[in-house]
């Protein structure tokens, strides 16, 4: 296959100086809360104050007519409906208010201040209605509905159990449970534990500017995912998607809080109906009052577990505030079972997630979603365990561990010996460690290691790369950088080693919906194994196009040239061939510009039929595990905490599982290399002869390292 080596020879990855560093570090990096165009209007809000109420009266006219107002829209301006999995959430409420918050209209002026005095003249009458504040209160017979309509909404994903305040419910039930917590030799540990809200607090919050021009909506937004804020904004306002345009300046941290829509929508149609482009960003009160944080829980776990250690069954129960909407919330009952049922082996297994309306703001994701509390409680759970049939917590959780062709909860079967040999690691860890100092202060001194599980949200991701003739790339996605470095300084070494390049000769377009293809967002750590999967294959694509070329150029066969230190040459004789610049600007001009695209999804990992109900992700296609030590001192007085070791192993290469530590040392010494020919001054015939040298030892080196890599 032409060109078929996905790196190049030079190198796979470098360690280069972030390029927006730079920037960032003097405040001269542009942020969407810094974007200012000529016109602009500013928007203000108007929300609920209520948590609970039907609207008798929302009179605009006397706001309308306020100094410096251009704009004024309502649930009128908005028909659709938006969600994940079941279309539940308007833009602005229109009959019930069903959180305090939540949007009632919004007003566009010349100044913040002309808004914000805008919205004070709008009159609003309110009938409270009973509120359900907590999801006991949701859940208890004959509660009040938030949603009284539940039945009507559009169903976008079959499966999951829905009825009254429960906006979803999604289940695992593998082998015969009740059996096997009725075993007589089975003792039982039941657990239960709570968590509240979490804020992500990023220090640019929701921000946005939109204009409308041409029929068509342009929206720069502070989002890690831009193709969501196309389609929901194009739902939520009943127009096409191909109206709606996103590009994303600079994120100043997204943290889970921008992965949805928020908003954006409400500066779109504010510019539609003035016209002009329109600002609006969310006050500090309105980020912490209303913007997706991580949701309270509730979380029960019972087990069945031999006085041997084996963990012959376990329920569990999760109850997750999704507030007045589903949202993610919906999706992320997904994920109970695979952080409740990804680290152990399970005998029989039945977990129940439920997503619960209350009248309280809508929640979202938040780094690491649900798996931060459910590992929490999973690993309190596992404590509790070896502690009830006393064995040692680390001896329980090394005998139970998922390994090779173990079944997960969902009943995929795990791949490869991981999580055994990481605690062998710890262990090791743990010994050569210094010793805590002296117990003898009066502290109280603690020490727990646990297991974590997450994994690799891969999902479908676009990538093109164009060859500029100068000798540079231009990388072309729909990705954000969230300060990870990903987009950065990941993608570009990627590109750069397949196209013998340096990264820094790699331009990084800002993600734009109108120029790169689809992407389903920046989270869940796709976007390295995603967007570079993309990446990798459209900068293939330019590969073999301009080794093509250059085979021409040079009279040698495309499997006999390296791409390297921006040349194209053949393999083993430097100075042979010529710069990447040249091949370019050659095919431009007789082939037309260079560029390749790229795609990547997964087709998923096949679950056991039957036992999955409700699930977007039946099973993972990459989990990646973890091990974590701490030992701790407390100050029973204070409460002051002291770490004093945190040791961490984590599993780095989850694609490579298949690998066997034997293969690690097969790497076979490669024959001399022939030496170097000196190209210019040789005949035809000589040329032929010294490629065929080289083209002897390419391939004899190609296979041996092909058998190291493999």
């Amino acid at each position: 296959m032409i060109g078929a080596a996905p790196m190049s020879d030079v190198f796979v990855a470098t360690d280069f100086r972030r390029r927006d560093a730079r920037d960032k570090l003097r405040g001269r990096t542009r942020y969407t809360i810094d974007r200012y165009l000529p016109g602009m209007l500013h928007a203000a809000v108007l929300r609920a104050s209520v948590p609970s109420g039907r609207i008798v009266r929302l009179d605009v006219s006397k706001a309308a007519r306020m100094p410096g107002v251009r704009a004024v829209v309502t649930a009128a301006d908005a028909p659709g409906k938006i969600g994940i999995g079941i279309a539940d959430h308007p833009l602005f409420a229109s009959d019930l208010i069903r959180y305090d918050g939540e949007p009632l209209a919004a007003i566009a002026a010349d100044t913040l201040i002309q808004a914000k005095a805008a919205l004070a003249a709008i009159d609003v009458e309110v009938e409270p209605l009973p509120t359900v504040l907590t999801m006991a209160e949701a859940l208890a017979p004959e509660a009040p509905l938030v949603h009284p309509d539940w039945r009507e909404h559009e169903i976008l994903f079959a499966g999951g159990a829905r009825e009254g305040n429960v906006a979803w419910e999604a289940t695992v039930v593998r082998g015969d449970v009740d059996a096997a917590f009725a075993r007589p030799d089975a003792v039982i540990v039941d657990s239960a534990f709570r968590v509240g809200r979490q804020n992500h607090v990023a220090f640019e919050p929701r921000a946005v500017v939109a204009s409308y021009e041409d029929g068509r909506f342009h929206i720069e937004a502070s989002t890690q995912a831009p193709w969501t804020v196309r389609n929901a904004t194009a739902r939520l306002l009943g127009v096409p998607a191909s109206q709606v345009r996103v590009t994303v300046p600079p994120v100043g941290g997204g943290f889970g809080l921008k992965f949805d829509v928020a908003i954006e929508p409400f500066a779109a149609l504010l510019a539609r109906a003035s016209g002009r482009p329109v600002r609006l960003v969310n006050s500090r009160e309105e980020e912490m009052l209303t913007c997706l944080f991580r949701e309270n829980a509730e979380i029960r776990i019972r087990s069945a577990v031999t006085l041997e250690g084996e963990i012959v069954a376990r329920e569990a129960v999760v109850l997750m505030d999704c507030g007045a909407y589903g949202g993610e919330q919906v999706f992320l009952t997904t994920m109970t079972a695979h952080t409740l049922g990804g680290n152990y082996r399970l005998g029989s297994v039945r977990l129940v997630s439920r997503a619960v309306y209350t009248n309280t703001a809508p929640n979202g994701a938040f780094r690491c979603c649900n798996g931060v509390y459910n590992t929490f409680a999973l690993e309190r759970h596992t404590d509790e365990i070896a502690a009830r049939i006393g064995m040692d917590p680390l001896a329980f959780r090394r005998r139970n561990v998922l390994g090779d062709g173990n079944l997960g909860a969902t009943g995929q079967v795990f791949e490869g010996d991981v999580l055994g040999p990481m605690l062998d690691r710890m262990d090791t860890m743990r010994v050569a460690a210094a010793k805590s100092p002296g117990r003898a202060d009066g502290r109280l001194y603690g020490r727990a290691t646990t297991v974590g599980t997450w994994f690799v949200f891969v999902g479908p991701s676009a990538a093109t790369v164009n060859m500029n003739a100068d000798g540079t790339a231009t990388l072309v996605t729909s990705g954000v950088e969230i300060g990870s470095g990903s987009m950065m300084q990941g993608l570009p070494q990627i590109v750069a080693a397949t196209l013998g390049v340096g990264p820094e000769d790699v331009i990084v377009r800002a993600a734009d919906t109108d120029a790169a293809g689809y992407d389903v967002g920046i989270g869940g750590g796709r976007t390295t194994v995603a967007l570079g999967a993309a990446s990798l294959a459209a900068a293939q694509e330019v590969r073999k196009k301009l080794l093509r070329v250059a085979s021409e150029m040079i009279e040698a066969a495309p499997d006999d040239l390296v791409m390297r230190n921006g040349r194209i040459e053949i393999a083993g004789a430097p100075g042979s061939g010529c710069s990447i610049a040249e091949v370019a600007t050659l095919a431009q001009a007789q082939t037309g510009p260079v560029s390749g695209t790229g795609a990547f999804t997964r087709g998923g990992v096949p679950a056991m039929p039957g036992c999955v109900t409700g699930h977007f992700i039946d099973a993972i296609d990459i989990p990646v595990f973890a091990v974590h030590d701490c030992e701790v001192a407390v100050d029973r007085e204070t409460g002051h905490v002291e770490v004093l070791s945190y040791h961490v192993v984590q599993e780095a290469t989850p694609c490579t599982r298949r690998l066997r530590s034997a293969r690690m040392g097969e790497c076979v010494r490669i024959a001399s290399k022939p030496t170097a020919c000196h190209w210019r001054s040789m005949s035809c015939r000589s040329r032929r002869a010294c490629t065929k040298a080289h083209r002897r030892w390419d391939r004899s080196a190609r296979k041996a390292l092909a058998r190291c890599r493999s």
